[in-house]
């Protein structure tokens, strides 16, 4: 199998703020922006040409990615959905490129183990049915597509349904196909959520007796980025798998303890007096310190620059974001080009140590997570003494003055000032 088609299409809505200036398959995690870690999963299973089918912010995706063609060792080619018409019509559109060839389809928003790529490869060029499709089980089945199977035959598959038992064997977003499925892609009728779903044209399959079969992988083995702190989570989940080592090829001064598997990239500085614990990453162009305590799964991409005496804690820094000094950044994601005031602090525990709770379009979710901090969108900038209350979103080009306890999400290109309180002055009586 030589070619593959991914899948870049999605707004990411709820992904916002981080989607309202890139594209969600863009959003840096562990070392690299996450379509990346889908394509080498893709080249490590010895595919050859690659079909982005993209539609929102695609020439960002399309100028990231050429720049990259001959690091790769890829030949990539576009095609624009023209709008987010849903996965099957995103296929429709791929009958060129695949021709009379079996393929690869993978969603490019999804972090996974890379081995089940080329299980999925195998198990179909083995039996050769007309669709291998990789699942899981999952504790949360509603929000996925739910597989049901008998053995490794799939029967049905039912999107995010209401009434599930769980767990269930879900499905992850990765296939082999026959180039016969993109005749049935077209002809797939709008779902109930109005767009033309990739579960529906397997149903389709499955009515007109094409053999469709599931193969199982390691409950954990994949994540579904589709929420902010699952930014989080899929920082952890690759942190674990791609940091196992120390590799120290930037400049560090003396005075600095590296403890566990810690990548600083060339071209990075940490100054005397850090303490950095692994799993972390630290790229190209940070400076870090003085005297700063970097804890494990934390990432810092490009141009990151942290002050004297910060704490940051399981976080994701985007390119050129400013921690003043004298700040702490705990389970939190900030967005690039960032800038924080000295002294301020992401909170990330409730009293009552519930789960924390974020508003993602429109609703009070939980997050599942007893530890979360803040959410700040790109080019955010905050005065001194900023604290931010655990689960809150800051909306992109926002700016929040000096001394503010933010206890409530701030939407986009808000500036957030005090009311003016006069100082008074008294005379000591002597």
């Amino acid at each position: 199998m030589k070619k593959a088609v991914v899948l870049a299409a999605g707004k990411g809505v709820r992904l916002q703020p981080f989607t309202n200036t890139r594209p969600k398959h863009l959003i840096p995690i562990a070392g690299a922006p996450l379509i990346l870690h889908v394509l080498k999963a893709i080249k490590e299973a010895g595919i050859e040409k690659v079909l982005v089918v993209g539609y929102y912010m695609l020439e960002k995706i399309k100028s990231y990615l050429e720049e990259l063609r001959s690091n790769l060792k890829l030949e990539f080619e576009y095609a624009n959905q023209g709008g987010v018409y849903g996965t099957a019509h995103a296929l429709s559109i791929a009958s060129n490129f695949v021709g009379e060839d079996d393929f690869l389809l993978i969603y490019g928003d999804i972090v996974f183990d890379y081995d089940i790529v080329k299980a999925v490869i195998r198990a179909h060029e083995s039996a050769k049915p007309i669709v291998t499709m990789a699942t899981m089980l999952s504790s949360k089945p509603q929000d996925f597509g739910v597989v049901h199977t008998h053995e490794d035959r799939v029967l049905k598959v039912e999107e995010k349904p209401k009434h599930v038992i769980t767990p269930s064997y879900v499905n992850i977003g990765i296939y082999a196909m026959s180039p016969e499925v993109i005749d049935f892609s077209k002809r797939t009728p709008l779902s109930e959520r109005g767009e033309y779903e990739l579960t529906t044209t397997i149903n389709m399959l499955i009515e007109h007796n094409k053999e469709v079969l599931a193969v199982k992988v390691r409950e954990g083995s994949w994540l579904d980025v589709g929420r902010p702190w699952n930014i989080l989570d899929a920082n952890r989940f690759l942190l674990n798998k791609l940091v196992t080592r120390q590799v120290v090829e930037g400049a560090v001064e003396n005075n600095v303890s590296l403890k566990g598997p810690v990548v600083i990239e060339e071209g990075a500085r940490v100054r005397s007096g850090a303490y950095i614990e692994g799993p972390t990453w630290i790229s190209e162009g940070c400076d870090i310190g003085p005297n700063c305590y970097i804890r494990p799964y934390t990432y810092l991409a490009k141009n990151v620059r942290i002050g004297n005496a910060c704490e940051i804690k399981e976080s994701v820094l985007m390119e050129g974001t400013h921690v003043g000094h004298l700040s702490y950044v705990g389970d939190s994601v900030i967005g690039e080009h960032c800038n924080l005031g000295a002294g301020t602090i992401t909170a990330n525990l409730r009293f009552d140590d519930a789960p924390v709770k974020v508003t993602v379009k429109g609703e009070r979710i939980s997050s599942g997570r007893r530890k979360l901090g803040a959410f700040l969108g790109g080019y955010v900038k905050t005065g001194i003494n900023v604290s931010f209350l655990p689960g809150v979103i800051v909306g992109e080009y926002s700016w929040i003055g000096p001394h503010i306890l933010v206890n409530r999400d701030i939407p986009p290109k808000t500036i957030v000032l005090l009311k003016h309180q006069e100082l008074e002055f008294r005379c000591s009586e002597k």
